[in-house]
């Protein structure tokens, strides 16, 4: 085979590849999303006893006033 013909086969398979990956893409920003909200969960679990002793500081100094 030429190489020619070897550049013009792997250059169409790798077109071929570059447009069926749209699929892929929907995947990849699926798993991002997912690990976004593991991360928001874990803040909010370890934060939250934090926050919630403080709102209840600031409702304290507002009741009593």
């Amino acid at each position: 085979m030429s190489q020619w013909m070897k550049h013009y086969f792997y250059t169409k398979n790798l077109f071929t590849i570059a447009e069926n990956e749209e699929g892929q893409s929907l995947a990849e920003y699926g798993l991002i999303l997912a690990l976004i909200a593991v991360v928001c969960i874990a803040a909010v679990t370890a934060l939250g006893g934090e926050i919630a002793s403080y709102l209840e500081e600031l409702q304290g100094a507002f009741a009593g006033g």
